[in-house]
């Protein structure tokens, strides 16, 4: 049995090609609509789904549970496991710490989110790496406090690779930069919950133009990990009050090691080149 909405969901991905058609519209509803699942009536889902009532209990039945109902308890658990908000997280930080108690827990938090974010992707890396340099052109995204995640991937890349851009949407140029998405490109996104409505629309585009998507979050089930061909998972817990973003960082920069060790000793001269460019255009203090 699972213990979670996302084990369910990582069973159902893993199983879909082999699902009937009905169970496979069933499925893809539960998957694309989580939070409707949770406050609907089985035969209101089953309408919006295109679905008879009786295949979403078989479907049920499939996936190893006596019943509809109990289905749906993984949805409404979901519901109640929601982030808080970060006023809340707020008070709860101001009224109980304080001084080195809280510096303690904020370094033994972001070890733990190092060690699972580790232990959860095993080899994924290697392969989000192995993804990303078979594209002609790779585009990156990170919205508000994923910005900095993105960015420091596209930096580090981009000393030794030049097709790499970043999208940010400057100066409401989203949909033109969206545009520049074609087929065979590969798109990396970073997000979080509450996931970023651009983040989320640059993966649908992504996979609408035909891109392979690299998703860089905290959920195999986020609105950017559905569809993508890799998911790179990291945890964000933290004493403070918002969501800790090392274990994210510590994806990218990962990424960027491996993309560099993939390319080999071309990759290196690139970097040699950029980096003696920079020193020789003043980028730095001599």
């Amino acid at each position: 049995m699972y213990h979670s909405f996302d084990d369910l969901a990582v069973a159902i991905r893993a199983t879909f090609s082999t699902l009937s058609p009905q169970f496979q519209a069933g499925a893809a509803f539960l998957l694309d609509y989580p939070d409707e699942v949770a406050v609907s009536s089985m035969r209101k889902v089953a309408e919006r789904a295109s679905v008879q009532p009786a295949a979403l209990v078989r479907l049920a039945q499939q996936l190893g549970f006596p019943g509809w109902n109990e289905l749906r308890e993984l949805f409404v658990a979901r519901l109640r496991t929601r982030p808080e908000p970060l006023a809340t997280r707020a008070r709860t930080l101001v009224a109980g710490r304080s001084g080195e108690t809280l510096a303690n827990d904020l370094a033994l938090a972001q070890q733990h989110n190092l060690e699972t974010t580790l232990a959860q992707n095993g080899s994924r890396c290697i392969d989000a790496a192995k993804l990303l340099r078979k594209a002609p052109h790779v585009h990156v995204a990170g919205f508000r406090s994923c910005y900095p995640v993105a960015f420091g991937l596209v930096y580090g890349y981009r000393l030794f690779r030049p097709s790499v851009s970043l999208v940010s949407g400057d100066a409401g140029t989203l949909e033109m930069q969206l545009r520049g998405i074609g087929k065979s490109h590969a798109t990396v996104v970073t997000s979080f919950a509450p996931y970023s409505t651009e983040a989320v629309r640059v993966a649908q585009a992504a996979k609408e133009q035909g891109s392979k998507l690299v998703a860089i979050t905290d959920s195999a089930v986020s609105p950017i990990a559905l569809h993508a061909d890799c998911v790179l998972l990291f945890a964000h817990e933290s004493p403070s009050f918002f969501p800790s973003l090392v274990a994210a960082s510590a994806i990218a920069e990962a990424l960027v090691a491996h993309l560099l060790a993939l390319e080999g000793r071309a990759a290196v001269k690139q970097l040699e080149e950029a980096e003696a460019a920079l020193h020789d255009k003043g980028a730095y203090v001599s």
